[in-house]
């Protein structure tokens, strides 16, 4: 069976989408799966060993570009797939898959898609909590019952990309690491603090730990803030906005620990089973937890918001202001007690 997975938008999302693509797997190892997805998310299909080819969708956040995809999902129809999952719940993200005219085209209801899709699901949250139980329900007969334990992502890591980095930034491969991640795609909402990682950085740059900071290019200020809190660009290896996603990916494998807020590198942690402290805010880990048996969520709110900018100074949630640099540490000792 030849199945084409229509791809979210986003990393962390992404990073999610392999447990689905694992249970089809493990359903029918012969099936070959194929992921539409945008650019910024293309190297993470690339690291998972589930998914044979992955196809750019050359659109930009909210572009629909209403001709081009229906030139694209044309140019597909040769492709004799079997079956289209489309895991994003936009009108536009179903365009693709009728217009290659797969026969089984499966998604959630939304956005008045009703002749797009023909194994159109109605959701219930209460049965599908979480956007994991949701993306693999897809990969399911309408009635069948969500496994018991869903499989976690894992994503695959580059040696010779990693020694290439280690070689290119300074990264001390024989040293033990703590990486921190202090964006977030919404903005300081979603941020715990920059002059709170600078805590946490100097605390574990006084127990001679190596301190590697990562972030996408509209985290490059909030990378700067930090520096500016140590008093010194020498003290950490700060990476924000200088590697591609893929390199990050290949990065965090190599820490003992990361910090992270809630976004897409928490999740890209989270599949490289690293330990993880995941730092939430207005978001909810009840809807979109790291996926890893190694992490550790630590949080002060209730509830989910989509709150795009906090009532706390600088723009801050109240709720990721309450969480302390001395909460943070504690728990960090706990967790790296065994490394040397």
């Amino acid at each position: 069976m030849k199945i084409l997975i229509v791809g979210p938008s986003w990393v962390g999302d992404s990073v999610i989408s392999q447990s689905l693509f694992k249970v089809i797997k493990s359903n029918n190892k012969d099936s070959k799966i194929e992921v539409l997805a945008p650019e910024w998310t293309k190297d993470i299909f690339d690291r998972m060993k589930e998914v044979s080819k992955t196809i750019l969708l050359p659109f930009d956040h909210g572009e629909i570009k209403l001709k081009d995809r229906v030139q694209l999902g044309k140019s597909l129809k040769n492709s004799n797939y079997d079956q289209s999952i489309v895991l994003p719940n936009s009108f536009k993200s179903s365009l693709v898959p009728f217009y290659a005219d797969i026969p089984l085209r499966t998604g959630w209801r939304g956005e008045y898609r009703y002749f797009l899709l023909n194994d159109l699901r109605k959701l219930n949250e209460l049965t599908y909590p979480r956007m994991v139980d949701r993306f693999i329900a897809l990969g399911l007969k309408e009635l069948d019952i969500l496994p018991t334990n869903p499989p976690y992502p894992s994503l695959e890591v580059d040696i010779e990309n990693l020694k290439r980095l280690s070689s290119q930034y300074g990264i001390d491969l024989n040293k033990p690491s703590i990486a921190l991640c202090p964006g977030a795609e919404f903005g300081p909402a979603k941020r715990w603090p920059a002059y709170y990682y600078a805590k946490v950085a100097k605390e574990f740059l006084s127990k001679g730990w190596q301190i590697l900071l990562l972030g996408s290019p509209n985290d490059i200020s909030v990378g700067e803030q930090i520096e500016q809190d140590l008093d010194s660009k020498n003290l950490v290896l700060n990476l924000i906005g200088k590697t591609k996603l893929v390199d990050a990916v290949d990065i965090l494998s190599v820490a003992e620990i990361v910090v992270s807020n809630d976004s897409g590198l928490m999740h890209v942690a989270a599949a490289l089973d690293t330990q993880l402290l995941a730092l939430y805010g207005p978001s909810s880990p009840n809807f979109t937890p790291p996926l890893s048996k190694r992490s550790v969520v630590m949080r002060k709110n209730k509830g989910y918001s989509k709150a795009r900018k906090g009532s706390g100074s600088e723009g801050y949630h109240p709720s990721l202001l309450d969480i302390k640099p001395s909460e943070v540490i504690e728990s960090l000792n706990s967790m790296t007690s065994s490394v040397i």
